[in-house]
């Protein structure tokens, strides 16, 4: 049997007693059906992770002990993906695969093209729903840490924000010049330990944003001939950057969710 994971953001060393989240009661008692005694994994959301016995169970409070901590894995590299709003409910999908894909901050962001507006109000509202997927994408799928859902902001914001990471990187399907493999496999991108890959609307970019965004150090890459819709397209980009990392296919992954 799987052992199960619950997400406990909270500093934790081992012989702690800690108090699990309200919101995680019902999953607790009516889903897994744990009782006293039970172990479970327990993970902070900030790569660590830790083996742990329920202690006690009182009304709605549930406390477990923390027996064991696991070695922090460390990272190839790491990705931020900044990803322009989408239609609908697109976006819930795309952080739930980029989460599970490895990514570790994710920038939503509105361009010109962008058929989705938020206001103010709204905006609060969806980063607060992004970063519930995302903590539920990682105990799934079994990573200790969980990405950042940051707050949404314009393209100008966004492309300022990549002026101290590696590897920057504007998916463009007007570009002919450029490939994600021509990218990848440069020494410079070899050496790297950080991306930052931004991905356009389902109308793509204006060439004006591409041309702000080379003026701020990214590069413009395509990813094929085929158009492919936003979604597809990311877990495309995500894959390919992490395999050729070496995570996936590579000793790191179990490729068995849990």
């Amino acid at each position: 049997m799987t052992i199960p994971r619950i997400f406990l953001p909270c500093p934790m060393d081992v012989g702690d007693f800690c108090a699990l989240r309200e919101e995680d009661q019902t999953y607790i008692k009516s889903v897994l059906r744990l009782k006293k005694n039970d172990h479970l994994v327990v993970f902070d959301g900030q790569g660590h992770e830790y083996q742990a016995m329920i202690s006690r169970m009182q009304g709605s409070r549930t406390v477990v002990e923390i027996l064991k901590k696991h070695p922090l894995q460390d990272k190839p590299v790491r990705i931020t993906l900044s990803q322009a709003l989408p239609k609908a409910g697109k976006m819930d999908f795309i952080i739930q695969k980029a989460t599970e894909l490895g990514v570790d901050r994710v920038i939503p962001f509105q361009s010109a093209r962008c058929v989705s507006r938020l206001t103010d109000d709204k905006k609060g509202q969806k980063v607060s729903r992004w970063q519930k997927i995302a903590v539920e994408a990682a105990r799934q799928c079994g990573r200790a840490d969980v990405p950042v859902i940051s707050p949404c902001v314009d393209f100008q914001e966004m492309i300022g924000d990549g002026e101290r990471k590696g590897v920057k990187i504007i998916f463009w399907e007007e570009e002919t010049q450029t490939g994600l493999s021509d990218v990848l496999r440069h020494q410079h991108s070899e050496l790297a330990e950080e991306f930052f890959i931004v991905v356009g609307p389902e109308g793509g970019f204006l060439k004006e944003e591409v041309d702000r965004a080379r003026e701020a150090g990214f590069q413009s890459v395509s990813i094929g001939r085929q158009i492919l819709r936003v979604e597809t397209a990311v877990l495309a980009i995500l894959s390919i950057i992490q395999y050729e990392k070496g995570i996936l296919g590579g000793s790191l992954c179990s490729g068995s969710e849990r």
